[in-house]
């Protein structure tokens, strides 16, 4: 894969990537002089790929220990109420939504450099989101059952979690649309970001054995200390030396020339181009789901495994190779189909995932939830399946990006506003996977479980398995088939055939 990089760049109908390769490097510093240049060669490196993808990196690595542990340790170890959690999770829910077009805004149209160029919205926004990570897991005393302060614990490491993370990937995910408009260049860019994102996915693996899966309370902590330190480091170096296409290009008389700010009218206005397009709203609807299924799996994986397979049947060094396996497979399953995604684009290898995982929800329904390996194996595929397919979503994006620039002649891309209002519908789903959820296993008792003083009935937990295991297969089975009736009428097919032009 390493040789596609420098034979594309060999070629005279790929000078887009080239000149962004070539201004990114004298605009860092990366590519001065003639022995830059060949140990470039010799290690066969694509800079401006490695820099763009040290962002997933260090989010990657955050990304996937805040989600995973947060509503456990919240439910079973601070004992936040239900209603609690439900209140934090709206105020989250709305707050997710809105920042997303609101930064998209603000980096498309502000004229400050932290903001209005991508790379310095990272750098200067990757410290705040690194104490940001570090929120949750420092209590802010010792919380009694109930107690309204985890409400507010939670309700504020949400939001400010949420808002940094926001503000960083934004910036990010426009890099992305903006560093070349080729396709084959954009599944370079792929390629390096799911190695990142499969070095990131390990803190999932290294977390559970160092902190026995959160059970050494102190040592998860000093875990979480070391992965902030680190993430930020990572993420200042695409801050330093990530760079737009757009941002290098020479400035003429007009580029020079102080463009008017966009009044909140032209806001709208454009806003309303883009939900005019018919593929965008089949995907932000397409993506709603996956969202949903996705924080599914994500913060509930941890707890249904934990209740419907038996610790004697499998140890907890296991259970963290298998936790990770559902962060660090993914990465893996898209590398490894890199050749897949040139043949036959991401439209058919995600619409053939969603095929998969109907039929994988329906097996395990019929097998039952007594073959607790089967099980495993399936909560892992399931989560497996998931972000494997969330992770080519960066295409179909950028290709509407693309789609709207030629649509409209944009004298450059709307990229921020476009994945900002992909935000705005899907992001509450994030809040809305968790509330549910916990409804529902609290009817079940679930609530009874994770209290130590109280002693619930036996027969309860009978029923309680039995919702969780009817949930693992029947929310993946309903979601599959809506995604499929909502992804089949999408028609921007060939960009990957396109590029070979």
């Amino acid at each position: 894969m390493h040789e596609l990089v420098f034979a594309c760049m060999r070629r005279s109908d790929k000078k887009a990537i080239e000149g962004t390769e070539s201004r990114a490097e004298k605009g860092t510093g990366l590519g001065v002089g003639d022995r830059g240049e060949n140990m470039a060669l010799f290690f066969k490196v694509n800079r401006p790929a490695v820099a763009y993808s040290m962002t997933t990196l260090g989010a990657g690595m955050m990304n996937a220990v805040f989600y995973f542990y947060y509503v456990k340790l919240f439910l079973n170890r601070y004992k936040i109420s239900e209603a609690a959690f439900h209140q934090a999770q709206v105020v989250f829910m709305i707050w997710n939504a809105i920042n997303d077009p609101l930064f998209g805004y603000i980096q498309d149209n502000s004229k400050v450099q932290c903001c209005n160029r991508r790379r310095h919205s990272i750098l200067y926004g990757a410290p705040l989101y690194g104490l940001a990570f570090l929120l949750p897991w420092f209590p802010w005393k010792d919380y009694s059952e109930g107690d309204w302060l985890s409400g507010l614990h939670l309700m504020v490491a949400l939001c400010v979690f949420d808002g940094m993370l926001t503000f960083v990937l934004l910036a990010q995910c426009a890099l992305f649309a903006e560093m070349s408009s080729r396709h084959e260049s954009r599944l370079q860019l792929i390629k390096y970001n799911q190695v990142a994102s499969l070095l990131g996915s390990s803190s999932i693996l290294i977390c559970g054995l160092v902190s026995d899966n959160m059970e050494n309370f102190s040592s998860f902590q000093a875990f979480t200390l070391f992965l902030a330190i680190v993430s930020t480091a990572c993420m200042c170096c695409t801050g330093m030396f990530g760079v737009s296409q757009y941002e290098q290009m020479p400035k003429t008389s007009d580029s020079c020339r102080s463009e008017p700010e966009l009044s909140w009218a032209s806001v709208l206005s454009l806003t309303k181009q883009i939900l005019t397009q018919k593929n965008f709203i089949l995907f932000v609807a397409m993506n709603f789901f996956q969202v949903f299924h996705g924080t599914f799996c994500s913060n509930f994986m941890i707890i249904f495994a934990d209740n419907l397979i038996p610790k004697d049947a499998l140890p907890s060094f296991v259970r963290s190779i298998m936790y990770g396996a559902g962060f660090i497979c993914p990465q893996l399953l898209v590398l490894t189909n890199h050749y897949l995604l040139s043949k036959i684009g991401y439209y058919k290898v995600i619409l053939y995932i969603f095929y998969i995982e109907g039929v994988m929800s329906v097996l395990m329904y019929l097998i039952g939830p007594q073959h607790y390996y089967i099980l495993a194996v399936f909560l892992t595929a399931n989560m497996v399946l998931v972000h494997a397919s969330f992770s080519l979503f960066n295409l179909p994006l950028a290709d509407i990006v693309d789609a709207d620039l030629e649509k409209y002649k944009r004298k450059s891309p709307l990229s921020s506003m476009v994945f900002g209002t992909n935000a705005l519908f899907t992001k509450p789903a994030q809040s809305l996977a968790p509330m549910l959820v916990v409804t529902i296993l609290n009817q079940y008792g679930y609530e009874l479980l994770t209290n130590k003083t109280a002693i619930p009935d036996p027969s309860l937990f009978l029923g309680l398995h039995d919702a969780m295991f009817n949930l693992a297969c029947i929310i993946p089975l309903c979601l599959a088939a809506v995604q499929i009736f909502l992804w089949t009428p999408y028609s921007i097919r060939s960009s990957h055939v396109v590029s070979a032009y």
